[in-house]
């Protein structure tokens, strides 16, 4: 409750505590009351907030787009392994928008392509980014996988956090109907979005370049097979983050 009094008075928790004898205005009090409903009633936090952390910037959430999670961030360090000056990369299924921005905060002079299916989830994306003062600096299209208007570009990095949870785990959790179901459900096996991205990617990706995409935990030698058969040659790995489990699969041509 503390974060939420924090949110409706503006003040840190660190001032909440050290003021116990504050009191809240009435417009202060029926905003607490209200978004402690919400919370009770199983709606995520991030979304009463209205903004929540990944890889140490503020990203505006809302029910239309995922909630950024700590895992995602090995994307963000595995990129920046993979990329030099000027280059190219595109993330599919951006989201919020959080992959994009932050790598444009970090890689200034990298060229940058975000896509969605969504058109909800590509204004949030954009307020990202005019948030922390990239959204010149990346193109968002509104696209299945691939945008159909770069027919002649390539990429030196494709990465993405695609669904991928099966279907019936999914009606198990409790994100199923908190979340957008589009951003979550990967099909019978959890694989049919990373199918799709697999096939595709071979004509997007730049000679040398590198596929990076999050997968769920129990999908590891499924992926592998699966991209064994679409890149032959290329050094395969599935990559663990920091709780030891399988999250993301790299391709390097």
């Amino acid at each position: 409750m503390q974060v939420l009094l924090a949110h409706v008075t503006g003040r840190n928790r660190a001032w909440l505590f050290a003021h116990p004898e504050a009191s809240l205005t009435p417009e202060q009090e029926q905003a607490f009351q209200q978004a402690r409903q919400r919370f009770e009633q199983g709606e995520p936090l991030p979304y009463i907030l209205g903004h929540w952390e990944f890889y140490g910037l503020d990203f505006i959430v809302t029910p239309e787009v995922l909630i950024p999670r700590p895992e995602t961030e090995l994307l963000i360090d595995l990129a920046r392994t993979q990329l030099g000056p000027g280059s190219r990369l595109i993330d599919i299924g951006t989201g919020s928008g959080c992959i994009p921005v932050t790598l444009a905060t970090v890689l200034p002079n990298a060229e940058i392509v975000a896509t969605d299916i969504s058109p909800a989830a590509l204004t949030i994306a954009r307020l990202n980014a005019e948030k922390h003062g990239v959204g010149g600096r990346i193109r968002f299209c509104e696209a299945d996988l691939f945008p159909l208007d770069l027919q002649s570009a390539s990429f030196d990095l494709i990465l993405s956090n695609p669904p991928y949870i099966p279907t019936e785990t999914l009606h198990g959790l409790e994100v199923f109907g908190r979340e957008p179901t589009l951003a979550l459900d990967g099909g019978p096996d959890g694989m049919d979005t990373i199918r799709r991205l697999l096939v595709e990617s071979k004509r997007w990706l730049a000679p040398g370049g590198a596929l990076l995409v999050e997968i769920e935990s129990g999908l590891g030698q499924l992926a592998l097979e699966t991209a064994a058969r679409q890149f032959p040659g290329a050094k395969i790995q599935v990559l663990k983050d920091l709780a030891g489990l399988d999250r993301v699969l790299s391709i390097v041509t």
